[in-house]
């Protein structure tokens, strides 16, 4: 059974264990802050914290094991700091590892819950799951043998990620098939991508960061050859809209990717340790193109460090809505290879010296998100359009009234699907209209000036 002191001396022992951890290793300091510690250990507080150990192992209606109340009184003292401060135990140690690498050994399918039923949103590319043939829309019935009605989303996913090479059978319902069928799998390393690229029109790249894991700085120097070998780069949009964060690490790199040289960003915090700085090595991948960055709500932490260093930079234009405003950094520390506390250490700062801190990041240009309708009008005709009408002076085809309607249809594609993304492609037209204007006027000076 254990005693009161028996506790006092547990506490003291389990303080003195994650010191290491947090960087005061030099046995002078530890020896140091120990005698420190112990003079303000309030006694008499841990007496009640014993006290009422005591009363719940013996007086609570079912029965709970000692090792379990610790647990519960670890968690108690982290929730009690800050929102972001918490213990993590081995399933919520295990995701945050998956979050962070972004790989799990499972089957590769991304499932929501439709009609109370576990539903395939997409097979990812390249998993056991595409390589079956698995199909948005497919409904799992049952996994194993076991029946997927009722259960949560999160169950759902559990019981879908296991060793890698191991098999499980799906039962799915799909449209247009009479009958549900089976569906062996293999499980495999998947990846999450948290890197997307694409040509959105000729020249202006779309470049969409879903979360910062630890290859994301890889992830995006790749993406940006991939679209430079497409064409010469006019403009950029980085899309970092609900994005949650991630690696500290991985955000300077991305905003290194930018930034010919400065400050990225620095924290501080109550331990040298945690006091650091990050900087920008020299070279820009993009050479200087111009930048829009898309923020919302949703985007935070890294996402937010990326924004606030390529604005203090002035490297970008920031468009959409404020950030979330989580400027804190939190240090994961392992208690053992199942368990560890996510504790908060420090706050970042941007180069200019803000803190983002419950405020987060406001965008150069508000833009809303909303739903734009058209206003519609009778096709009107043009000249083009008009009986014997004279062609053009320089050559080319005539644009009539439809030519034009389809011309506009495609221009207005990304206006009806999301107007920030509109917004953005006109701002980096605009800049680069002006930027050729403004090359051209240099160079009439200095061919007036006799210059070369």
């Amino acid at each position: 059974m254990s005693t009161p002191k028996a506790l006092t001396t547990f506490l003291c022992t389990a303080t003195l264990t994650v010191l290491p951890l947090m960087g005061l290793c030099e046995s002078d300091t530890q020896n140091k802050s120990t005698a420190e510690n112990a003079a303000r250990l309030p006694l008499e507080d841990l007496r009640s914290f014993a006290k009422v150990f005591e009363q719940i192992r013996q007086g609570y209606i079912e029965e709970v094991d000692d090792r379990t109340l610790l647990e519960y009184a670890i968690k108690g003292m982290l929730q009690g700091l800050d929102p972001h401060s918490s213990y993590l135990d081995r399933r919520s140690f295990d995701d945050l590892q998956v979050n962070t690498t972004g790989e799990f050994a499972g089957l590769g399918i991304e499932v929501g819950i439709e009609n109370d039923r576990i539903t395939v949103v997409t097979p990812m590319d390249d998993t056991p799951a595409s390589r079956a043939g698995l199909k948005a829309g497919d409904v799992i019935l049952r996994l194993s043998g076991k029946s997927m009605k009722g259960i949560s989303l999160d169950e759902a996913v559990e019981w879908m990620r296991g060793p890698k090479g191991s098999s499980v059978t799906l039962t799915i319902a799909r449209k247009g098939h009479r009958a549900p069928f089976d569906i062996t799998l293999k499980r495999d390393t998947v990846r999450v991508r948290s890197v997307r690229s694409k040509i959105l029109d000729e020249g202006y790249g779309y470049l969409r960061i879903s979360q910062f894991q630890l290859d994301t700085g890889t992830d995006v120097a790749e993406a940006l050859i991939k679209l430079q070998n497409k064409g010469k780069l006019k403009g950029l949009i980085i899309d970092l809209r609900n994005n949650p964060g991630g690696v500290l690490q991985s955000s300077v790199e991305v905003a290194d990717a930018f930034l010919e040289e400065g400050l990225v960003v620095y924290t501080e915090g109550r331990s040298e340790a945690a006091s650091l700085s990050y900087s920008a090595e020299p070279g820009d991948l993009t050479e200087g193109t111009p930048l829009v960055v898309l923020i919302n709500a949703g985007s935070a932490s890294a996402a937010e460090i990326v924004a606030g260093a390529l604005q203090d930079h002035r490297r970008a234009v920031i468009m959409g809505t404020g950030s979330f405003g989580k400027g804190s950094v939190q240090t994961v520390i392992p208690i053992n290879s199942e368990r560890a506390i996510k504790l908060t250490t420090a706050l970042y700062y941007t180069p200019n010296g803000r803190s983002i801190q419950a405020q987060g990041i406001t965008p150069d240009i508000v833009v809303e998100r909303v739903k734009v309708t058209r206003l519609e009008d009778t096709a009107r005709p043009t000249e083009a359009d008009l009986a014997r009408h004279l062609g053009n002076g320089n050559g080319g085809a005539d644009r009539n009234a439809e030519e034009r309607a389809r011309s506009e249809d495609a221009r207005d594609s990304w206006l009806d699907r999301d107007n920030q993304i509109f917004e953005a492609l006109n701002l980096l037209k605009g800049l680069n209209l002006y930027a050729h204007r403004d090359r051209a006027l240099r160079a009439r000076i200095a061919r007036a000036d006799g210059r070369p």
